[in-house]
Protein backbone atom coordinates (compact mmCIF):
# COMPACT_ATOMS: atom_id res chain seq x y z
CA UNK A 1 0.00 0.00 0.00
CA UNK A 2 1.34 3.44 -0.88
CA UNK A 3 1.28 6.40 1.45
CA UNK A 4 -0.81 8.41 -1.01
CA UNK A 5 -3.64 5.89 -0.75
CA UNK A 6 -4.38 6.93 2.83
CA UNK A 7 -5.00 10.49 1.64
CA UNK A 8 -7.93 9.35 -0.47
CA UNK A 9 -11.31 10.40 0.83
CA UNK A 10 -13.24 7.70 -1.01
CA UNK A 11 -13.42 3.95 -0.77
CA UNK A 12 -16.15 1.99 -2.52
CA UNK A 13 -18.70 4.77 -2.98
CA UNK A 14 -19.01 8.42 -3.88
CA UNK A 15 -18.56 11.09 -1.24
CA UNK A 16 -21.51 13.15 -0.07
CA UNK A 17 -21.61 16.86 -0.91
CA UNK A 18 -19.54 18.90 1.52
CA UNK A 19 -21.72 20.44 4.26
CA UNK A 20 -20.99 22.51 7.31
CA UNK A 21 -19.56 20.32 10.06
CA UNK A 22 -20.93 20.47 13.61
CA UNK A 23 -18.58 21.88 16.26
CA UNK A 24 -16.45 19.53 18.31
CA UNK A 25 -18.10 18.42 21.56
CA UNK A 26 -16.49 18.70 24.96
CA UNK A 27 -13.74 16.07 25.28
CA UNK A 28 -14.41 12.93 27.27
CA UNK A 29 -12.31 12.23 30.36
CA UNK A 30 -12.22 8.49 29.63
CA UNK A 31 -11.49 7.29 26.07
CA UNK A 32 -13.97 5.39 23.91
CA UNK A 33 -14.13 4.00 20.39
CA UNK A 34 -16.49 4.65 17.50
CA UNK A 35 -17.57 1.08 16.80
CA UNK A 36 -18.96 1.71 13.31
CA UNK A 37 -18.12 4.41 10.78
CA UNK A 38 -17.44 4.91 7.07
CA UNK A 39 -14.39 7.11 6.67
CA UNK A 40 -14.47 6.51 2.92
CA UNK A 41 -17.78 8.38 2.66
CA UNK A 42 -16.89 11.34 4.86
CA UNK A 43 -14.95 13.46 2.39
CA UNK A 44 -12.03 14.24 4.70
CA UNK A 45 -8.38 13.36 5.16
CA UNK A 46 -7.97 10.22 7.26
CA UNK A 47 -5.27 11.58 9.55
CA UNK A 48 -7.32 14.73 10.17
CA UNK A 49 -10.40 12.66 10.99
CA UNK A 50 -8.45 10.49 13.42
CA UNK A 51 -6.83 13.46 15.11
CA UNK A 52 -10.18 15.26 15.47
CA UNK A 53 -11.63 12.13 17.07
CA UNK A 54 -8.68 11.65 19.43
CA UNK A 55 -8.91 15.29 20.54
CA UNK A 56 -12.34 14.59 22.10
CA UNK A 57 -11.47 11.16 23.53
CA UNK A 58 -12.39 8.85 20.64
CA UNK A 59 -9.13 6.93 20.37
CA UNK A 60 -10.13 4.07 18.06
CA UNK A 61 -12.53 3.77 15.15
CA UNK A 62 -13.91 0.76 13.33
CA UNK A 63 -13.98 1.32 9.58
CA UNK A 64 -16.78 -0.77 8.10
CA UNK A 65 -16.92 -2.31 4.64
CA UNK A 66 -20.05 -2.46 2.51
CA UNK A 67 -18.66 -4.06 -0.66
CA UNK A 68 -15.37 -5.49 -1.90
CA UNK A 69 -13.73 -2.15 -2.85
CA UNK A 70 -14.60 -0.43 0.45
CA UNK A 71 -13.63 -3.54 2.42
CA UNK A 72 -10.25 -3.73 0.72
CA UNK A 73 -9.72 0.01 1.20
CA UNK A 74 -10.59 -0.23 4.89
CA UNK A 75 -8.19 -3.11 5.44
CA UNK A 76 -5.39 -1.17 3.79
CA UNK A 77 -6.08 1.94 5.87
CA UNK A 78 -6.19 -0.13 9.07
CA UNK A 79 -2.85 -1.71 8.14
CA UNK A 80 -1.27 1.74 8.11
CA UNK A 81 -3.12 3.46 10.97
CA UNK A 82 -3.12 1.69 14.32
CA UNK A 83 -6.10 3.74 15.48
CA UNK A 84 -8.22 2.10 12.77
CA UNK A 85 -9.70 -1.39 12.82
CA UNK A 86 -11.44 -2.79 9.77
CA UNK A 87 -14.46 -4.94 9.07
CA UNK A 88 -15.23 -6.44 5.68
CA UNK A 89 -18.50 -7.51 4.10
CA UNK A 90 -21.13 -7.14 1.42
CA UNK A 91 -23.97 -4.92 2.66
CA UNK A 92 -27.38 -6.68 2.63
CA UNK A 93 -28.59 -4.35 -0.10
CA UNK A 94 -25.65 -5.39 -2.27
CA UNK A 95 -26.44 -9.11 -2.26
CA UNK A 96 -29.55 -9.06 -4.49
CA UNK A 97 -27.90 -6.94 -7.20
CA UNK A 98 -24.54 -8.69 -7.54
CA UNK A 99 -24.04 -10.75 -10.70
CA UNK A 100 -21.44 -12.95 -9.00
CA UNK A 101 -22.38 -13.16 -5.33
CA UNK A 102 -20.23 -16.26 -4.73
CA UNK A 103 -17.18 -14.63 -6.27
CA UNK A 104 -17.63 -11.49 -4.18
CA UNK A 105 -18.08 -13.56 -1.02
CA UNK A 106 -14.83 -15.37 -1.81
CA UNK A 107 -13.04 -12.02 -1.94
CA UNK A 108 -14.50 -11.03 1.43
CA UNK A 109 -13.39 -14.40 2.81
CA UNK A 110 -9.83 -13.73 1.65
CA UNK A 111 -9.81 -10.24 3.20
CA UNK A 112 -11.13 -11.68 6.47
CA UNK A 113 -7.82 -13.47 7.00
CA UNK A 114 -5.91 -10.19 7.31
CA UNK A 115 -4.89 -9.40 10.92
CA UNK A 116 -6.09 -5.80 10.78
CA UNK A 117 -9.59 -7.03 9.91
CA UNK A 118 -11.37 -7.50 13.25
CA UNK A 119 -14.93 -8.08 12.11
CA UNK A 120 -17.20 -9.35 9.36
CA UNK A 121 -19.81 -6.76 8.57
CA UNK A 122 -21.90 -5.00 7.92
CA UNK A 123 -24.00 -7.96 6.94
CA UNK A 124 -27.51 -9.04 7.81
CA UNK A 125 -30.99 -8.32 6.48
CA UNK A 126 -32.64 -5.10 5.32
CA UNK A 127 -36.32 -5.26 4.42
CA UNK A 128 -36.68 -1.48 4.17
CA UNK A 129 -35.06 -1.06 0.75
CA UNK A 130 -35.07 -4.64 -0.57
CA UNK A 131 -38.40 -6.15 -1.58
CA UNK A 132 -39.58 -9.73 -1.33
CA UNK A 133 -37.74 -10.68 -4.52
CA UNK A 134 -34.35 -9.92 -2.97
CA UNK A 135 -34.77 -11.53 0.42
CA UNK A 136 -33.52 -14.99 -0.58
CA UNK A 137 -30.21 -13.61 -1.82
CA UNK A 138 -29.87 -11.41 1.25
CA UNK A 139 -30.33 -14.38 3.52
CA UNK A 140 -27.89 -16.52 1.53
CA UNK A 141 -25.29 -13.77 1.80
CA UNK A 142 -25.95 -13.34 5.53
CA UNK A 143 -25.48 -17.06 6.17
CA UNK A 144 -22.22 -17.01 4.23
CA UNK A 145 -20.93 -14.08 6.30
CA UNK A 146 -21.78 -15.92 9.51
CA UNK A 147 -19.70 -18.83 8.29
CA UNK A 148 -16.80 -16.51 7.39
CA UNK A 149 -16.91 -14.90 10.84
CA UNK A 150 -16.84 -18.25 12.60
CA UNK A 151 -14.05 -19.73 10.49
CA UNK A 152 -11.83 -16.68 10.96
CA UNK A 153 -12.74 -16.08 14.60
CA UNK A 154 -13.90 -12.53 13.90
CA UNK A 155 -16.81 -10.52 15.30
CA UNK A 156 -20.02 -10.45 13.26
CA UNK A 157 -21.37 -6.93 12.68
CA UNK A 158 -25.08 -7.02 11.82
CA UNK A 159 -27.15 -4.58 9.81
CA UNK A 160 -30.77 -5.21 10.81
CA UNK A 161 -33.49 -3.02 9.36
CA UNK A 162 -37.14 -4.05 9.68
CA UNK A 163 -35.98 -7.67 9.93
CA UNK A 164 -35.50 -8.40 13.64
CA UNK A 165 -37.23 -11.77 13.76
CA UNK A 166 -35.52 -13.15 10.67
CA UNK A 167 -32.09 -11.96 11.80
CA UNK A 168 -32.54 -13.78 15.10
CA UNK A 169 -33.86 -16.84 13.27
CA UNK A 170 -30.88 -17.07 10.93
CA UNK A 171 -28.43 -16.62 13.80
CA UNK A 172 -30.14 -19.45 15.67
CA UNK A 173 -30.21 -21.74 12.64
CA UNK A 174 -26.57 -21.15 11.68
CA UNK A 175 -25.19 -20.89 15.20
CA UNK A 176 -23.97 -17.40 16.05
CA UNK A 177 -20.27 -16.55 16.25
CA UNK A 178 -18.85 -15.95 19.71
CA UNK A 179 -19.05 -12.16 19.24
CA UNK A 180 -22.07 -10.53 17.59
CA UNK A 181 -22.80 -6.80 17.31
CA UNK A 182 -26.15 -5.32 16.31
CA UNK A 183 -24.91 -2.16 14.61
CA UNK A 184 -27.13 0.93 14.88
CA UNK A 185 -29.45 -0.99 17.18
CA UNK A 186 -32.94 -0.22 15.93
CA UNK A 187 -35.25 -2.41 17.97
CA UNK A 188 -37.32 -1.81 21.06
CA UNK A 189 -37.34 -3.47 24.47
CA UNK A 190 -38.22 -6.93 23.13
CA UNK A 191 -35.22 -7.07 20.80
CA UNK A 192 -33.00 -5.72 23.57
CA UNK A 193 -34.17 -8.54 25.83
CA UNK A 194 -33.50 -11.12 23.10
CA UNK A 195 -30.00 -9.73 22.47
CA UNK A 196 -29.23 -9.71 26.18
CA UNK A 197 -30.38 -13.32 26.49
CA UNK A 198 -28.00 -14.41 23.73
CA UNK A 199 -25.11 -12.13 24.68
CA UNK A 200 -25.34 -10.04 21.53
CA UNK A 201 -23.78 -6.58 21.78
CA UNK A 202 -25.98 -3.56 21.06
CA UNK A 203 -24.30 -0.57 19.44
CA UNK A 204 -26.27 2.67 19.70
CA UNK A 205 -26.00 5.50 17.19
CA UNK A 206 -27.26 9.08 16.96
CA UNK A 207 -30.78 7.78 16.38
CA UNK A 208 -30.93 7.44 20.16
CA UNK A 209 -31.33 11.23 20.34
CA UNK A 210 -34.14 11.54 17.77
CA UNK A 211 -37.57 12.65 19.00
CA UNK A 212 -39.36 9.60 17.56
CA UNK A 213 -37.00 7.08 19.23
CA UNK A 214 -38.85 6.44 22.51
CA UNK A 215 -38.76 2.63 22.05
CA UNK A 216 -35.05 2.80 21.28
CA UNK A 217 -34.40 4.72 24.48
CA UNK A 218 -36.36 2.13 26.44
CA UNK A 219 -34.20 -0.58 24.86
CA UNK A 220 -31.06 1.33 25.85
CA UNK A 221 -32.18 1.28 29.47
CA UNK A 222 -32.55 -2.51 29.36
CA UNK A 223 -29.24 -3.34 27.67
CA UNK A 224 -26.64 -4.72 30.11
CA UNK A 225 -23.64 -2.43 30.37
CA UNK A 226 -21.30 -5.24 29.29
CA UNK A 227 -23.22 -5.46 26.00
CA UNK A 228 -23.05 -1.78 25.01
CA UNK A 229 -21.16 0.02 22.28
CA UNK A 230 -21.63 3.42 20.64
CA UNK A 231 -21.10 4.46 17.05
CA UNK A 232 -21.55 7.24 14.53
CA UNK A 233 -22.35 5.32 11.34
CA UNK A 234 -20.81 8.46 9.88
CA UNK A 235 -21.49 10.31 7.71
CA UNK A 236 -25.08 9.34 8.55
CA UNK A 237 -27.35 9.59 11.62
CA UNK A 238 -25.81 12.66 13.22
CA UNK A 239 -27.08 13.12 16.79
CA UNK A 240 -29.30 15.99 17.82
CA UNK A 241 -29.03 18.95 17.72
CA UNK A 242 -27.07 18.51 14.48
CA UNK A 243 -29.32 16.05 12.66
CA UNK A 244 -28.97 16.53 8.91
CA UNK A 245 -25.35 17.68 9.10
CA UNK A 246 -22.44 15.33 8.34
CA UNK A 247 -21.48 12.84 11.03
CA UNK A 248 -17.94 11.71 11.87
CA UNK A 249 -16.10 9.90 14.69
CA UNK A 250 -15.36 13.12 16.60
CA UNK A 251 -19.10 13.40 17.34
CA UNK A 252 -19.32 10.05 19.16
CA UNK A 253 -19.24 11.84 22.57
CA UNK A 254 -22.68 13.28 21.82
CA UNK A 255 -24.15 9.78 21.64
CA UNK A 256 -22.44 8.35 24.69
CA UNK A 257 -23.45 11.37 26.76
CA UNK A 258 -27.05 10.85 25.66
CA UNK A 259 -26.79 7.14 26.45
CA UNK A 260 -25.43 7.84 29.93
CA UNK A 261 -28.24 10.30 30.63
CA UNK A 262 -30.94 7.92 29.39
CA UNK A 263 -29.60 5.06 31.49
CA UNK A 264 -28.74 7.14 34.54
CA UNK A 265 -25.13 5.94 34.30
CA UNK A 266 -22.00 7.74 35.40
CA UNK A 267 -20.43 8.97 32.17
CA UNK A 268 -16.84 7.99 33.01
CA UNK A 269 -17.91 4.52 34.11
CA UNK A 270 -19.94 4.03 30.95
CA UNK A 271 -17.02 5.16 28.80
CA UNK A 272 -14.74 2.68 30.54
CA UNK A 273 -17.27 -0.10 29.98
CA UNK A 274 -17.67 0.75 26.28
CA UNK A 275 -13.89 0.70 25.81
CA UNK A 276 -13.64 -2.67 27.56
CA UNK A 277 -16.47 -4.02 25.42
CA UNK A 278 -14.67 -2.82 22.30
CA UNK A 279 -11.49 -4.56 23.43
CA UNK A 280 -13.40 -7.80 23.87
CA UNK A 281 -15.45 -7.60 20.67
CA UNK A 282 -12.73 -6.40 18.30
CA UNK A 283 -9.70 -7.86 20.09
CA UNK A 284 -8.03 -4.48 20.46
CA UNK A 285 -5.20 -5.82 22.56
CA UNK A 286 -4.31 -8.74 20.31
Amino acid sequence: MTKSRTKLTLGGAAARPIQEKPPAPEPLAVPILDSHTHLDLQGTDIAEALDAAAAVGVERIVQVGIDVPSSRWGAEVAAEHDRVLATVALHPNEAPVLADLDGQLAEIDALAARPEVRGIGETGLDYYRTGDEGREQQERSFRAHIDIAKRHGKALVIHDRDAHDDVLRVLAEEGAPERVVFHCFSGGPELAKACAEHGYVMSFAGTLTFKNAADLREAAKLAPRELLLVETDGPFLTPMPYRGQPNAPYLTPLTIRALAEIRGDDLDELCAAVWANGERVFALTS
